[in-house]
């Protein structure tokens, strides 16, 4: 009889977390594994019943959330032998996305610790400050971290109209960010920008391809940077950017590398939707650091 440790985050996608919990408990019991179900009340918690339950050795770990729950306890599954199953019910799920894993169906995706494949994929890390923060989707510096500061701050519509107003607000204030950039050891280059991304997967923001052929298991990140852009020219990229298709314009820059640092004066640096950093971070890929439980069929 397989052992499976399952963590839940009860507040992940609006309260969702719950009721996902409790299907997929079911369903793997009903397929015959013994469940051994933690569920925390803050990410202190989800950290400390992670640990505790890697410490046992089960077959899988199946966690219950968001990017953000998985990104909070990367640092205990980096490395790790256990697989991760991850049943998504966050707001993104952009890493639930890439993956092709069930995104609607918290049995289905629970059911991969029994009967998926294996894929051993790159986990990115954000090293400021003195600290390592391990991420899995995207890195976002410039005009996009600052729409999720602004976003943070306002109290003031709710749901995905606050993100709109906090995109209004930065466009209005809408000013080139001075990046210095330099990737895999070449020297540092002034590179001022209106945003840069660096990606692991494709997508964030829940589906917005900024790095679109973003591969989680090739050894690199990809790195995204758009030239200073007026605010009309800003606009006009965006259907693009929702299309994936933005890396044809000659304002937009791509290239893959294993490191990359970037430094601004006024630097704010967000990965898997939280605030790591600022002023300056050093951002490289862990290669094959992660094993993720996928659908049959996925790269192993």
């Amino acid at each position: 009889m397989p052992t499976i440790a399952l963590i839940a985050n009860p507040r992940s996608g609006k309260g969702r977390g719950a009721s996902a919990a409790e299907a997929a408990i079911a369903a793997l019991r009903e397929a015959g594994a013994d469940v051994r179900a933690h569920v925390g009340a803050s990410a202190a918690d989800t950290r400390r019943l992670t640990a505790t339950a890697l410490a046992d050795y089960p077959d899988a770990i199946v966690v219950v959330g968001g990017d953000g729950t998985v990104s909070e306890i990367l640092p205990d599954l980096t490395g790790a032998e256990v697989p991760l199953v991850l049943v998504p019910v966050g707001t993104g799920n952009d890493f639930a996305r890439a993956l092709g894993l069930p995104r609607r169906d918290p049995a289905g995706a629970a059911l991969l610790a029994l009967h998926g494949a294996r894929r051993r994929i790159d986990v990115g890390e954000i090293v400021a400050h003195g600290r390592t923060t391990p991420f899995l989707t995207v890195a976002a510096l410039g005009f996009d971290a600052k729409v999720s500061d602004r976003t943070n701050l306002l109290r003031w519509p709710r749901g995905t109209a606050r993100y709109y107003l906090a995109i209004l607000v930065e466009v209005v204030r809408l000013r080139p960010t001075r990046f210095r950039l330099a990737p895999d050891g070449e020297g540092a280059r002034d590179a001022p920008g209106t945003l840069v991304a660096v990606g692991n997967t494709v997508s964030y923001g829940g589906g917005m391809p900024i790095c679109p052929g973003a591969r989680p298991d090739d050894g690199l990140l990809d790195v995204v940077h758009v030239a200073p852009l007026r605010r009309a020219r800003l606009l006009l990229l965006f259907p693009l950017l929702l299309r994936g298709r933005h890396l044809e314009r000659p304002e937009v820059a791509h290239r893959r590398v294993e490191q990359i640092t970037v430094s601004a004066p006024d630097l704010v640096v967000y990965a898997d939707g939280e605030r790591v950093a600022e002023k300056e971070c050093l951002i490289r890929v862990r290669p094959a650091s992660l094993t993720v439980m996928v659908p049959s069929g996925g790269t192993t």
